[in-house]
């Protein structure tokens, strides 16, 4: 049963997300902790959903010029090596809920507090690259264990920061989801959790529904709105994991 609701789940989740230029990275993983899928398989799950996701984004905002390598390279540089050193790891499986617990409040928190805050610092020269080393670092870490990409915190933290305008900051997030989520699958499969009879038939189903919510664009629905209605999910697995955990 789950072979076949799932991806229908899954691709519902590509095509309102895509309708507004998001990725829903924590909606999949946020239904597939639901579903009880072994947590083994959730993060490589997670990660190449976010390839699959992230790229025609990614593609696009390079051809119109909005990366920023002086921007986005410093942060891969901090995150590669954290993400793959997290991909190679095999966690117990109540630390991994514990830290997935975490990450999914936190994106929580995101979606229905901080989304609101529109107040910004200006960093001067070391304390912009002791965050960016420690934010890079740290959201690197997160996509390698449990496969969140990051950008649902680097893009506003850009923005909060001054390092770079909207669009460049979303030019960066995506490119920093996509990198990390490539090295995160590579590290991932190199310790055997790449499942493909498991992932492929959920990847076709984001790339059709990304195709299609591409396609017809953000319809009556903003991209804030959209967030903290599929949030309802993110605090419905929170409720499983902590239920799990106890």
């Amino acid at each position: 049963m789950t072979d076949l609701i799932l991806p229908i789940l899954f691709l519902f989740v590509a095509f309102i997300y895509s309708s507004v230029g998001l990725g829903g990275g924590s909606s999949y993983i946020a239904l597939m902790a639901i579903f009880g899928i072994s947590y083994h398989i959730i993060p490589t799950t997670s990660l190449t959903m976010n390839l699959v996701v992230t790229f025609i984004g990614m593609i696009n905002f390079w051809r119109n010029g909005f990366v920023k390598l002086d921007l986005i390279l410093p942060f891969l540089a901090a995150s590669i090596p954290m993400v793959y050193l997290a991909g190679i790891m095999e966690l117990p499986k109540d630390i991994f809920q514990i830290i997935l617990l975490f990450t999914l409040v936190m994106v929580a928190v995101r979606i229905y507090i901080f989304h609101h805050l529109r107040f910004s610092f200006q960093l001067t020269g070391n304390q912009k690259w002791i965050f960016i080393i420690s934010l890079g670092g740290l959201l690197g870490f997160i996509a390698g264990t449990v496969g969140i990409g990051g950008g649902i915190y680097l893009v506003p933290l850009i923005i909060m920061f001054r390092l770079g305008s909207e669009k460049e900051a979303a030019a960066a997030g995506a490119t920093f989801i996509w990198v990390n989520s490539l090295v995160g699958v590579i590290a991932r499969a190199q310790i055997g959790t790449f499942d493909p009879q498991f992932i492929l038939p959920l990847a076709g189903a984001v790339l059709l529904g990304g195709f299609a919510g591409s396609y017809m664009g953000a319809v009556r629905f903003t991209a804030k709105t959209i967030q903290q209605v599929m949030g309802g999910i993110i605090i419905l697995a929170i409720m499983f994991l902590i239920k799990g955990i106890l």
